[in-house]
């Protein structure tokens, strides 16, 4: 008992002190209202880069640029740093090095809509689906059915249509009218408005009826295939039609252009990214190209611009394909990266953004509400042509694509200039084109 009376005065100065400290202490913040919160924490700082094609005639670089100030003063926790190459298979061929050489790929890349079998087999890009459930459904169901058709596979979403093109034959309206001719409506009418368009003097030719890019056929013939009457490639995606009565003549009437018409220069040509400035110029009369050239060609002319599909081989018929390139989330990158791209992806593809890059470029609106924006409409009433450009849809077929695309574009691509440097017929060459893509297909087949 002696010993606890002993201890009462110890602990009563311990209690003292301790009561001197709490009353020393920071004060509790009262908890917020019911209703309010506190303020978030700042959002961690991410960088993303995005590897980009600029192979069309348009500021492609200087418009992507602009973009992206843009949506860094809206997203200031976002960098995004665009990697600009020369066209699509460089950025491919590029991120490809990259995965293969142990290094990290960008965490978006615009590559071609028809890229996607091989990119998705390859296992370098991420499917988009968890995103897109996270959205509003108005956002995905308002891109336009013929480009989100490049855009799924195996039952996944795996890209977003973003600069989307058509192939369409620009032609000088002014000297077709020189020379009292109506714009072709068939094979007949565009071959004889091309030979009659050509001029020489002696042997040097001063101006051609038409240039007709083949050093990367397969674009710009497909529309010709599809005119004879049968495209090349179907629902199937490990088959093709190379071997057919369409392609045949495709291909023929393109070699007769040169062989019996003299309208336009003969072999290969190499001319894809001269072909506007030929046009402007007066070179030629009339070029196939992409929609996505019509903007840098209207400001260069001087001249009415004519845009059309190609004629078919049968008078009033038509024909065309849609291009271009879908916006693509890499599997290398890390989750916070590919949230940071999935929103610059929404960004890009708003619909007054998504009117702005196509007033700028030529290419066509990928979003329906894209064309109700008061600036589409007040630049297709000034500019016909871009609605001829985006009219040029309703003839167009499925593109070109397929399982192991880029060994079968390839073997397409060979056969077509060996027939047209005159080393093999026309009926053989499809006939060892089809031979040959059918084997490289055969793995895939079911």
């Amino acid at each position: 008992m002696k010993k606890s009376k002993r201890l009462w005065p110890i602990l009563s100065l311990l209690l003292l002190a301790l009561l001197a400290l709490a009353g020393c202490a920071m004060p509790v913040a009262p908890a917020a209202p019911a209703g309010e919160s506190t303020a978030p924490a700042a959002e961690e700082p991410v960088t993303i880069q995005v590897f980009y094609p600029v192979a069309v005639d348009a500021p492609i670089a200087q418009i992507l640029n602009g973009y992206v100030d843009a949506f860094h003063a809206a997203n200031p926790n976002i960098t995004v740093e665009p990697v600009f190459s020369g066209g699509y298979g460089d950025v491919k061929t590029a991120i490809q090095t990259t995965i293969e050489g142990g290094g990290k790929p960008p965490a978006l890349a615009v590559m071609l809509a028809t890229d996607i079998y091989d990119l998705v087999n390859a296992g370098y890009i991420a499917p988009l689906d968890n995103f897109i459930a996270a959205s509003d459904p108005a956002y995905i169901a308002d891109f336009l059915p013929a480009y989100m058709a490049n855009s799924t596979y195996d039952g996944q979403t795996w890209s977003i249509p973003f600069q989307r093109s058509a192939v369409v034959l620009y032609y000088n309206a002014d000297l077709l009218k020189e020379a009292g001719l109506e714009p072709p409506t068939d094979w007949a009418s565009w071959a004889a408005a091309a030979q009659a368009l050509t001029v020489r003097e002696g042997d040097n030719v001063t101006r051609w009826g038409i240039e007709f890019s083949s050093d990367w056929p397969y674009w710009l013939f497909q529309p010709l295939a599809i005119g004879a009457g049968q495209n090349i490639v179907g629902d199937d995606p490990a088959q093709v039609f190379f071997d057919t009565q369409a392609m045949r003549d495709a291909l023929q009437f393109y070699i007769d252009l040169s062989q019996v018409y003299q309208a336009t220069p003969p072999g290969v040509q190499a001319n894809w990214g001269t072909g506007p400035a030929d046009l402007a110029s007066g070179q030629t009369a009339m070029i196939a190209h992409s929609t996505g050239s019509l903007s840098s060609i209207l400001k260069q002319a001087d001249f009415e611009v004519g845009v059309m599909p190609y004629p078919g081989r049968e008078a009033g018929t038509f024909a065309s394909v849609p291009g271009g390139g879908n916006l693509y989330i890499l599997d290398g990158a890390s989750d916070a990266e590919k949230a940071a791209a999935w929103k610059f992806i929404q960004f890009l593809t708003e619909p007054e953004r998504v009117a702005d890059f196509s007033i700028q470029t030529g290419y066509i609106p990928n979003r329906a509400a894209a064309f109700e924006t008061q600036a589409w409409k007040d630049y297709v009433a000034a500019t016909p042509q871009a609605q001829a450009a985006a009219d040029a849809l309703q003839y167009a077929q499925a593109e070109f694509t397929v399982e192991n695309l880029g060994e079968v574009r390839t073997i397409l691509h060979d056969y077509i200039h060996k027939a047209i440097n005159g080393e093999m017929s026309v009926a053989d060459a499809m006939a060892a084109a089809q031979a040959d893509a059918d084997a490289a297909l055969e793995p895939f087949r079911q």
